[in-house]
C-alpha cells in the first residue's frame, strides 16, 4: 500500500512518423522517446536525457544523465508510481482511460492499490530483477512485455507497457 501522497501527472503519447513517441505531460513537460535495446531512450524539452529500463517485477529504472536514478512501479491501468513522489497516468491508452473513468465515477477502489516503488536498489538487486524478467519472458509471457518499435500501442490488458 502507498505510504505517501503522490502528485498525479497525466500524460499523452503521440506516435511520430519516425516511430518515436512524443510524450506530453499535463504539467507542461514534453519528452521524445525511442525504444532501444534495453528499454527506452528519452530526451526532454528541458535539456535532460536518459533512459528507462524495465527491470522485472513491474519495476522500472529511470536514469537521468549524468547520475540521477529514480525507480518506478507499474501499477496497471496506465499508472506508475515513482520514488520521487510522482504518480504518472497514461491518458492515451485504453487502460489509462478505463482507470480515469473508474476514478471519475467514484469507484477508484476497484483500481489496484498504489504500492510504493523502491527508493533505491543495489546493483545485485537490479540484476536479480533483470534475471527474473528474462526468466518470465522466456516462459509464458511475464509481467509486461517489452518488444520492438512496432508495439508502442496498448495491449489492452491494463498493463500499459510504455514505461510510465
Amino acid at each position: 500500500m502507498a505510504n505517501r501522497d503522490y502528485r498525479r501527472v497525466g500524460f499523452r503519447d503521440e506516435l511520430l512518423a519516425d516511430r518515436s513517441v512524443q510524450r506530453s505531460y499535463a504539467d507542461g513537460r514534453r519528452e521524445w522517446r525511442r525504444r532501444s535495446g534495453n528499454g527506452v531512450d528519452w530526451r526532454d524539452d528541458r535539456g535532460r536525457t536518459g533512459w528507462d529500463e524495465p527491470l522485472g517485477g513491474r519495476i522500472v529504472k529511470r536514469v537521468i544523465h549524468p547520475n540521477q536514478v529514480v525507480y518506478g512501479r507499474e501499477l496497471g491501468y496506465g499508472r506508475t508510481a515513482w520514488s520521487d513522489g510522482v504518480l504518472t497516468v497514461n491518458e492515451t491508452s485504453r487502460g489509462g482511460r478505463i482507470g480515469a473513468i473508474l476514478a471519475g465515477i467514484g469507484v477508484a477502489a476497484l483500481l489496484p492499490a498504489v504500492v510504493d516503488p523502491p527508493s533505491m536498489l543495489s546493483p545485485e538487486e537490479e540484476e536479480a530483477l533483470r534475471q527474473q524478467a528474462a526468466a518470465s519472458s522466456s516462459g509464458s509471457g511475464g509481467d509486461v512485455e517489452f518488444g520492438g518499435d512496432d508495439d508502442w500501442s496498448d495491449p489492452g490488458d491494463g498493463s500499459d507497457d510504455d514505461f510510465g
